[in-house]
């Protein structure tokens, strides 16, 4: 399964990058990756996770540490939607996206 990232989710990825960088440019580079080796993680078994109906429809997520990708399982491609922080309003930042 080939896995894509959103411009939201490529945003965040980046900002994450940018406050860890804050206090360490190497855990930054590291923890991104990490993040990103998750994705690929999740593309071996997409339905082994949890179904996320109230953010939108086919939407899963899986946690990494304290923060948390979202993604639609389509088809040969796992789309990431977000990676967002677990402590997040998850509810408010979907709805907000989709008016």
């Amino acid at each position: 399964m080939r896995v894509e990232l959103s411009q939201r989710a490529l945003h965040d990825l980046e900002t994450i990058g940018d406050y860890i960088a804050q206090d360490s440019p190497h855990h930054a580079k590291r923890f991104t990756n990490k993040l990103r080796d998750q994705c690929d993680t999740i593309a071996k078994n997409p339905l082994a996770f949890r179904l996320r109906t109230e953010l939108g429809s086919n939407i899963r997520s899986a946690a990494y540490g304290n923060y948390v990708i979202f993604f639609c399982a389509e088809e040969n491609i796992l789309r990431i939607v977000r990676v967002l922080h677990g402590s997040m309003d998850l509810e408010a930042r979907f709805s907000s996206e989709q008016q």
